[in-house]
C-alpha cells in the first residue's frame, strides 16, 4: 500500500505500520524483546515490485536502534490519542498528487467498525480505517486497516485486507496480512519519537515490509491551510529496496510522501483538522452547480461556466495549493477532451473535476453531507459509463459506490438503507455480468433511493 494514515492501501485517521520484530526470536516476544536489543540485524531479502525474490539483503538499521521490540500492552486500545497517528479522531483525509504519470487520489476514512485481532494470545480491539486510492479518477487500491494504541501511547498496526484493482475488477490481494497469522503486530508510531528511532511499520518479510528511521522531530512544516507545528521527518526503506521520505504531522498523520522519481502524494485536507467555522461560501455552491452540469453533459459552454465558477470561488475562499493545481489541470484536461471529441477522456476528466469540487465542501460541511453528494456523483458516473458501454468503468463505479456507502450506511434510516442496499446489489450483479443495460436500470433505482 502506498499511503498510510495518521491509507495502500494501503500501503491510510492516517497510515503506515510498525512492528515488534524481524526474523529473530524477539519478533515473537522472546529474546531481545524483554532484554537489551542486539546490535546485529538479520537479513531481510529484497523482493522486487513484480514479486520476484532476490538474494540481496536490505540495508537495515542495527537492532539496538529499534524502538518496537517490546511487547505492547493494550488496556484501552481503541482510544488512539497519539497526535501523530490520530486514527480515532480524524474522520477523513484526502491525499492528492501524481503516481506513475497519472493523477492520484486517496480517501482515508475512519469507519465505526471495531475489529478484534489476536496479538500475543490477547484479544485486542482495533479501530478500522478504509483506504481507497484512485488513479486517473478510477479505483486502484482498496484496503481495510486496523490500528490500536498500547498503554505506553505507541500505536500499532494489526493488519490489513488489500484489494488491487485493474479495469474495475480485483486483480489480486497482494499486501494482505494479519497480526498473529502473517507476522507480528507492527508499531506504526512511537509514543514520543526521537531522531534516530527505528521501527518497522510492516514486518512480514516476503509479504509486506517497511523500516522507518526518524530523521528530525519538532518540525514546523507547511500544511494545507498554513504552518503545522510538532511534525517529524522520516525516511522509509521498502521491501523492494526503494526509499520514501515522509513528513508526519499532528492532526494529519502522513502529511507528504516523497517517493523516488516524480511521484508525490500529499494531504489536501483533513476533517476535522481543516474545518472552517461558518456557512459555505455562496461561490462554492455556484461552483458545484456548474461542475454538476459539466459532469452530466460536458460541452464547451458547460466547461467554460465551470471554469468561470472555479475562478470566482478561488478568489473568494482559501484553497490548498495542491488542490488548486489539480482543479486547474483537470479543467484544462476536460476542455481539451471536449474539443477533441474524445468521449472516454471527457468522462474521466469530468469525474476528476467533480471529485475535486466535493473535496472543497469538506472544509465547510459535515462529512455525512459530502459523502451523500459523493454517492450521487458515482450514480451519475455509472449512468454515463453504462451509456458508453464501458463495462470495466461500470464495475469500478459499483465498487466506488459500495465503498462510499459503507462509510455512511450506519447513519441512514433503515427503510432508506434497505432500498439503497437492494439497488447496489442489483448494480453489482449487473456489473459482474457485464450487462450495461441492467446496470443502467439499477442506477436509476439507486438514484431514486438516494
Amino acid at each position: 500500500m502506498r499511503t498510510r494514515y495518521p491509507a495502500a492501501a494501503v500501503s491510510t485517521v492516517l497510515a503506515a505500520t510498525l512492528a515488534t520484530g524481524g526474523c529473530t526470536a524477539s519478533a515473537l516476544g522472546g529474546g531481545a524483546a524483554s532484554g537489551t536489543p542486539s546490535a546485529s540485524t538479520d537479513c531481510v531479502r529484497v523482493v522486487e515490485e513484480n514479486g520476484r525474490k532476490t538474494d540481496e539483503c536490505l540495508p537495515l538499521a542495527p537492532e539496538r536502534e529499534r524502538v518496537d521490540l517490546g511487547t505492547p500492552v493494550f488496556s484501552n486500545p481503541t482510544e488512539v490519542t497519539n497526535p501523530l497517528h490520530a486514527s480515532s479522531r480524524v474522520q477523513q483525509v484526502i491525499y492528492d498528487g501524481h503516481v506513475d504519470g497519472k493523477p492520484f487520489r486517496t480517501e482515508l476514512t475512519l469507519l465505526p467498525d471495531i475489529k478484534t485481532v489476536t496479538v500475543n494470545g490477547e484479544q485486542v480491539r482495533a479501530r478500522t480505517l478504509q483506504y481507497v486510492s484512485f488513479s486517473d479518477g478510477r479505483v486502484k487500491e482498496v484496503a481495510t486497516d486496523w490500528f490500536a494504541q498500547a498503554d505506553d501511547g505507541s500505536v500499532w498496526y494489526l493488519g490489513e485486507d488489500v484489494f488491487n484493482y485493474e479495469n474495475g475488477v480485483v486483480e489480486n490481494t497482494g499486501g494482505t496480512w494479519r497480526a498473529g497469522k502473517s507476522g507480528p503486530a507492527a508499531m506504526i508510531m512511537p509514543r514520543d519519537p526521537k531522531a534516530g528511532d527505528v521501527y518497522r511499520p510492516e514486518n512480514s518479510p516476503g509479504t509486506v515490509f517497511e523500516e522507518v528511521t526518524v530523521k528530525a522531530v519538532g518540525q514546523t512544516v507547511p500544511g494545507p491551510y498554513g504552518p503545522v507545528k510538532g511534525a517529524i521527518r522520516t525516511t522509509e526503506i521498502n521491501q523492494d529496496g526503494t526509499r520514501e521520505n515522509k513528513v508526519i504531522a499532528p492532526g494529519y498523520g502522513e502529511l507528504t510522501i516523497d517517493e523516488p522519481g516524480p511521484d508525490l502524494e500529499a494531504i489536501t485536507l483533513a476533517v476535522p483538522t481543516d474545518v472552517a467555522p461558518g456557512p459555505s461560501p455562496a461561490e462554492l455552491a455556484a461552483l458545484s452547480a456548474a461542475v454538476r452540469a459539466a459532469h452530466a453533459d460536458a460541452t464547451d459552454a458547460t466547461v467554460a461556466k465551470a471554469r468561470a465558477a472555479w475562478d470566482a470561488y478561488r478568489a473568494a475562499d482559501r484553497v490548498p495549493q495542491l488542490l488548486a493545481q489539480q482543479m486547474d489541470r483537470d479543467l484544462d484536461s476536460l476542455a481539451a477532451a471536449v474539443k477533441a471529441r474524445d468521449a472516454a477522456l471527457v468522462r474521466g476528466a469530468a469525474l476528476r473535476v467533480a471529485q475535486n469540487d466535493l473535496d472543497l465542501h469538506l472544509r465547510h460541511e459535515p462529512l455525512a453531507t459530502v459523502e451523500a453528494a459523493r454517492l450521487a456523483l458515482w450514480a451519475r458516473q455509472t449512468a454515463l459509463d453504462s451509456a458508453a458501454r464501458d463495462t470495466g468503468a461500470v464495475a469500478g463505479d459499483a465498487t466506488s459506490l459500495e465503498l462510499t456507502w459503507d462509510r455512511v450506511k450506519h447513519d441512514t434510516d433503515p427503510a432508506r438503507a434497505a432500498r439503497i442496499d437492494a439497488a447496489l446489489k442489483a448494480l453489482r450483479e449487473a456489473a459482474d455480468r457485464k450487462d450495461v443495460q441492467a446496470a443502467h436500470q439499477a442506477t436509476d433505482r439507486l438514484a431514486s433511493a438516494l
